[in-house]
């Protein structure tokens, strides 16, 4: 077993397919299959069922790539610090849901404090992502939401990783249209009028999606939905298709990105609570410390 075989299992893991997921390794598909199949005979454990419509996990896989994806994280961080050169360069990391207030904080940090050399890291992913970046200290902050209808379960894993979650606002929920949409002037509408338009959701690409969507109104049975996990797609998705998307209303005159959409309060009720993620015990560092002080200035609760 070697870490780059555990790379391949988490691509794998990630992708519909061995071919998707060699194509994204850069490697043939055989190579990868034989990767993985070498490293199943030596843990003497099936980790994928392989069929004609590609490969999932099977409960012995599950339970492996949770230590997995530790083992690769330990790595990451064992590399960065010890075997990049950065020439002394300060290092500073930040996973996030999207979430503009979190990047305007994050980029008042660096302008504030203007270190001689930096090399820091903003990444806006899916929420599994959030937690395990900083629960694999990948990233010392994360940001986060949850809605009524998954919080337990999100707070269930914020106690088996060992992170503690701090809110910053509650909000309430919101559609939103581009501003040529034929609901573009209401004030408030139901979900259930929006029937005939798709939903454009944030692709979250876990066995747990479900309980892992950044949206409000996550059990809700949505005739057209379309996943995408790119900001500029969904933006584009919803403007060209008369879609919309589900949020909180943060919609800001000065994200030039979000000019066009217009944000309608949605008269069902599953507020999102927003926060931020930390290691439980883990001391943050100067930047960490100053992060979380500017995220401050956005704290509504």
């Amino acid at each position: 077993m070697n870490i780059t075989q555990l790379k391949y299992l988490l691509e794998v893991a990630a992708s519909a397919s061995m071919r998707e997921a060699a194509a994204k390794l850069y490697v043939s598909q055989p190579a990868l299959s034989a990767s993985i199949r070498e490293l199943e005979e030596e843990i003497g454990i099936l980790i994928f069922e392989r069929t004609n419509k590609g490969v999932s996990l099977t409960g012995d896989g599950r339970e492996f790539l949770t230590y997995a994806k530790g083992a690769v994280g330990q790595y990451e961080i064992l590399e960065d610090r010890y075997l990049s050169r950065d020439g002394g360069r300060e290092k500073f990391s930040v996973s996030a849901q999207h979430y503009n207030f979190a990047i305007r904080a994050f980029a008042d940090v660096i302008k504030r404090k203007d270190p001689e050399k930096y090399a820091f890291s903003f990444h806006e992913t899916k929420t599994q992502n959030v937690l395990d970046d900083v629960a694999m200290l990948k990233s010392e902050v994360g940001i986060i939401s949850f809605s009524g209808s998954n919080e337990s379960v999100i707070r269930k894993i914020f106690r088996d990783c060992q992170l503690e979650f701090a809110p910053l606002m509650k909000r309430d929920t919101y559609i939103y249209v581009w501003k040529t949409h034929p609901f573009a002037g209401r004030d408030e509408i139901s979900i259930d009028e929006m029937r005939g338009f798709p939903c454009v959701a944030f692709d979250q690409t876990s066995d747990r999606n479900y309980y892992l969507s950044e949206e409000a109104m996550a059990d809700y049975s949505f005739d057209r939905l379309i996943r995408s996990d790119d900001r500029a797609t969904t933006l584009e998705l919803i403007a060209r298709l008369d879609g919309y998307s589900v949020g909180c209303g943060m919609l800001s005159e000065e994200d030039s990105v979000l000019k066009g959409l217009v944000s309608i309060k949605m008269k069902e009720e599953d507020p999102l609570t927003i926060g931020y993620i930390v290691r439980k015990g883990r001391a943050l560092s100067h930047y960490g410390e100053e992060y979380l002080k500017e995220l401050q200035k956005y704290r509504e609760i």
